[in-house]
Formats: C-alpha cells, structure tokens, sequence
C-alpha cells in the first residue's frame, strides 16, 4: 500500500512539473498548498515566496480587481476564462488567463485551484506594437557597400517599391535583411503609413495568433475589441520577421489573409479587408525549409512574388573595407573618439576572416575594438576581442610585415578622387603589396586575400596589375 501511495506522489509531481499551465491551489484559510512551476515562470516567483503563505500577503491587486481564488473560496465562485491583472511580491506586473474552481465537500469550501496561462507578453508586445508606427529609420542610402552581389540586390529591391506586392527576403544572420524591408517601405508610397515588424519566433503559437489576427470582445471572459498587428499596419507595411518558424497551422491562416486581403479576429465572424504590405525574412534557403516542414509551399510561392537573396559578407569581401569605415565613423560619434585607422594586419585578417555573422559581427568586433583603443588613432589587432582571435589565428608571417603600415580611415587618400575611385586604389595598391609580400605566388596571395586564385587574376586584369 506504501508503495502504491508513493508511486501516486511520484506521477503526481512530475505531472505538477511538466504541465505547460500554471496551478495555484490554496486551503480554506487562503494559505497556498500547491504551486508548480510553470506558476513560477509566469509570476517570476519561487515556491518560497508563495507555499505557506497568504494570497494576500503574497500578491497585490488593483483596487477594482479581487483575486479569483478569494472569489472561490469567499462565495464559491466558479470562473472560467478570466483574464486577470495583478502584481507579484516585486511589484511585476502579471497578465494571466484564469479558470479557478472551489473545492467543496459536503457543502463546505475545503479550498480552491487556479489553472493559469500566461498573457503578460501578448499585452506588453500589443502595447508596444501601438506605439511603433513611423519608427523606420532606414533607406537605401543606408547600405553600405559597391560590391556587384550588393549593388544587384539594392538594385532589385529598388525596383520593388514601384508596387505593393508581397516580399520575400533572404538571408543569412546578420546580413541586414530588416534594413532592406525598412528601406523598401520608405522608398513606396506607403512611406507615410505605418511600418511594424514582428519576430514569428519570439512568442509560442497561441500569442503570435491573437498579436497577428487581433481579438473580437467575448472571444473569452475579459477580451476586449483589440486590433492585430494586420489592422494596425493598414496602408503600411508590416515585416514578419523569421516566417519559417510559424507552425503550419498559422502559416495556412496566414496565407489565407494574403489571398483573399481580407482578417478576421479571433472570436469574430466578420471578416475585415485589410490594405497591407507584407514582407517577410527567412534565414535559411526557402527550398530548404520547405524540404524540412519549415515552410508551406504554397506560402512560399504566395509572398516570394519578389525575392531577394541578400549576399553574406564573405561574398562581398570588397565591402569591408567601406562598412569599417562606417562602423569606425560611427562609434567615433558615440565614445566621442577619433580613431582613424585600422592597421594592415586587423585588415588582413578582416579578409580572411569567413564572417558567419556577416555584417553584425564585424560592427560588433569592431565596436569592442573601440572600447580597448585607449590614446591610439589606430586599431591594433591586440585590440580586437578574445572571441574573434580565439576563432581567427592570423598567420604569424603577415604580422611583422603588415602592421608596418596602417589603412588610414579618413586620411591620407586623394580628395579629388570619387568614393569608386578611391576604393580601386586602395585595392590595387593592396594586392599589389600582398603580392609583394608572397613573392608574387598568385594562390598564396589569393589565400591570404580570402577569395580564389581565379578572383584574383579577375582582379588584376581589371585593375591592370601585372606581375
């Protein structure tokens, strides 16, 4: 019988631990008996703060809200689908979905449970997104790079504002997809509207679902008339970011609003049309996800109407130059500094680097660069951080050599030489000094270089370089 007993304790508590809905049950007197721990994840509490204690010593409520759980156990109120709002013991303010029963036996209330799900998030983020119109702050003129891969995609995307059709974006972490949709918005006639993004993998299913669709009063007990992410952006434009991590499900109501224009929300029976821009970013090849059960196919064929594949930074080598520049400019601004260089040797290493954070890595790197520069003008690579030395070894023999010289940042070059100009010089007079510095050994230089011996010969042929 003991063992019996203790195998019931044993299935219970793995039970209490694994539910994804929080319960809270209290005895007669208020005193909390049972709390599990998805109870704690959503009210940021440990059991310690709530077993054994009183609700109303435990949490805080607003003057014209009472506590469910008092309701239950005062009157034997039975609630089901009631959103309340209430503080925990730090002052978190905490949104949950509650369905709370009295336990009665004999006619007498020998306590009362609380089954919760969590809405905090789906409220904070609704508050949010309200505010977000007219936040975009980048246009093309924001990309930085004259690389051909970079100059084509700019191209296509330009090209995209002439109408409203659906846009897919592709591309790896890092390579700027949220700047191409914001500079597409900005360069349409829906500038003046609305612009909001939504990252699809930041909140689970049932959340994404109301923040998207909006809910219809009566959809549960204490929803009110709120509109989605779709009704707020209307004449705008509206970024789903990470599309691929919808479940199927969203992504077939998703699909739906894209083919007929037309929302409805949750609860509702009217459908509402919908005048809206949707440009949605995947970080992985579409064929892929499809291949994988990421990504519908006909969802694919119904917002790739235009794709662009924006190229990582390790295809458009040509292009760190320039973004260091920029990134150097930048923090220049913030720390209030005036670093003008980055040496030979943080150069070399920057193209021979592969970048598998692309562009955000490298404004990260060179971001924690700055912060160890201290009266230097230039950027050392002792200077650069642990993480990207310790990924990156540079080859002992380019040191000695390359650091003797530095890629002077805003100096130093030919004022009445256009930006274009400028670059090719720099890159010819760099090949030509690895070049130099390799005895002329075309695949070691292009090694070095980090692109193909066939890139390089390309190279010098266009930049009349001849060994």
């Amino acid at each position: 019988m003991q063992d019996k007993t203790n195998n019931l304790h044993n299935i219970y508590k793995k039970i209490m631990e694994n539910v994804n809905v929080g319960i809270h049950a209290v005895d007669k007197t208020g005193n909390t008996i049972i709390y599990n721990e998805k109870m704690m994840q959503i009210e940021s509490m440990n059991e310690h703060d709530v077993l054994n204690k009183n609700l109303l010593d435990a949490y805080k409520f607003t003057e014209n809200q009472q506590s469910t759980l008092v309701k239950a156990l005062q009157y034997g109120t039975e609630t089901v689908n009631v959103k309340q709002t209430y503080f925990n013991n730090r002052g978190k303010e905490i949104t949950t979905i509650n369905n709370t029963f009295p336990i009665i036996e004999d006619d007498s209330i020998l306590g009362a449970v609380e089954i919760a799900q969590d809405v905090t998030k789906l409220e904070r983020l609704i508050r949010e997104n309200m505010k977000q119109k007219g936040n975009t702050r980048f246009t093309f003129d924001s990309i930085i790079g004259h690389s051909q891969p970079i100059k084509e995609v700019v191209e296509n995307a330009k090209r995209a504002t002439r109408t409203s059709s659906y846009v897919l974006i592709v591309g790896e972490t890092g390579t700027g997809k949220e700047l191409f949709a914001q500079s597409i918005h900005n360069g349409s006639t829906r500038s003046s509207a609305p612009f909001i993004s939504q990252n699809c993998a930041a909140l689970p299913d049932n959340l994404i679902e109301s923040l998207l669709f909006g809910t219809k009063r009566g959809a549960f007990t204490g929803a009110t008339d709120r509109p989605g992410l779709f009704e707020q952006a209307e004449g705008g434009t509206l970024l789903l970011d990470e599309i691929n991590s919808l479940n199927p499900n969203l992504q077939a109501k998703l699909l739906r609003v894209l083919q007929e224009k037309t929302v409805r929300r949750i609860g509702d029976t009217v459908d509402k049309h919908v005048n809206v821009r949707v440009i949605a970013n995947i970080n992985e090849d579409p064929i892929d996800a499809i291949a994988n059960n990421r990504l519908r196919k006909d969802l694919y064929y119904r917002l790739g109407v235009v794709t662009l594949f924006i190229p990582p930074l390790r295809e458009r080598k040509e292009d760190i130059l320039p973004l260091t520049n920029f990134f150097i400019h930048k923090y220049n601004e913030l720390f209030q500094m005036d670093v003008k260089a980055v040496d030979a040797a943080v150069m070399s290493s920057f193209l021979e680097y592969e970048w598998p954070g692309n562009v955000r890595e490298l404004e990260h790197v060179i971001e924690g660069a700055m912060n160890m520069v201290m009266d230097e003008e230039t950027i050392h690579y002792s200077h650069l951080p642990f993480h990207y030395r310790s990924k990156f070894q540079l080859k002992e023999h380019i040191l000695p050599a390359a650091s003797a010289e530095s890629f002077v940042y805003d100096t130093n070059f030919d004022s009445s030489l256009s930006l274009k100009e400028q670059l090719l010089l720099f890159e010819a007079t760099y090949i030509k000094k690895l070049l130099k510095q390799h005895n002329y050994n075309i695949t070691n230089t292009a090694k070095v270089l980090g692109i193909t011996r066939q890139s390089l010969q390309y190279r010098m042929k266009r930049l009349d370089i001849s060994i």
